[in-house]
């Protein structure tokens, strides 16, 4: 029986070598609703903004999510701060936090404030879990958004990630639902890297996730969990499918395929 498709998000992560103003022009040719948008402080200036607003609001394309902000030790980064703003003015709906701060304190304390000013510009702040972070799990999570006591953060879930750390579907039904504001999705196979092997996690994460119905995650169990119509970034990272879809058209084209066709079976 056919699934349901919510909104469908083309990740920023499946084209990366390609500017935003790119991935926008290939989400909106590959036919996509919706895409989200990687933010290079280096990079990113007043017309990168001006081109990806226009074009996505003439096209009628959401952008679902910015990224990536990660937090390190030390003060609070100004560009962070900088990402939300570029968000709130491309129209995004939410920016994804990552966290290599290892100081628990420090960390809840960074999420406050990204938070509060994130919710000030309009987005929801969602903080995502990996074995490669200093949050490492979905019960880690939890407790550092607890910490943080800011109403406007939430938990970003990645099946891999998920999976890699240990967890499963059934992990959710403890979390408020009203945390999951969007989710990711790919596949994988059942089994990863051992999970002390970090440098392979990375590489599966970056270059081998598989194509919805490809692999043996658990993706109808963790869409069971989510709220009803959870809107989906298809995280699909490979360099498979770079290396056949070397044109950002194409490749989001085909990738907007075989999502629809995992729905549609």
């Amino acid at each position: 029986m056919a699934r349901a498709a919510p909104l469908l998000s083309l990740a920023a992560g499946v084209l990366p070598e390609f500017s935003p103003e790119q991935t926008v022009a290939a989400a909106i040719a590959g036919g996509w609703p919706a895409a989200g948008i990687w933010y290079d402080p280096k990079s990113w200036t007043p017309a990168t903004t001006i081109e990806v607003r226009d074009r996505a609001a003439d096209a009628g394309l959401a952008i679902l999510d910015i990224e990536v902000i990660w937090l390190k030790p030390g003060p609070d980064d100004p560009a962070h701060f900088a990402a939300i703003d570029a968000g709130a003015a491309i129209g995004a709906r939410n920016v994804l936090i990552v966290s290599s701060e290892d100081d628990t304190g420090r960390a809840a304390g960074k999420l406050n404030r990204l938070g509060n000013h994130a919710a000030a510009m309009g987005l929801r702040a969602c903080l995502e879990f990996a074995a490669f972070t200093t949050v490492g799990d979905i019960a880690s999570a939890v407790a550092l958004l607890d910490a943080a006591d800011c109403d406007n953060l939430g938990l970003l879930i990645d099946p891999l990630h998920l999976a890699r750390t240990g967890g499963s579907p059934a992990d959710l039904s403890s979390v408020d639902p009203q945390r999951f504001p969007y989710a990711q999705f790919c596949d994988a196979p059942a089994h990863g890297p051992p999970p002390g092997d970090v440098p392979e996690i990375i590489r599966e994460a970056l270059d081998l996730r598989l194509m919805p119905g490809e692999g043996e995650l658990p993706l109808d169990d963790l869409l069971a969990q989510l709220p009803p119509a959870t809107p989906l970034s298809v995280e699909l990272r490979s360099a498979a499918l770079r290396d056949d879809h070397p044109d950002p058209a194409d490749r989001a084209r085909a990738l907007l395929a075989a999502t629809q066709r995992w729905f549609a079976a």
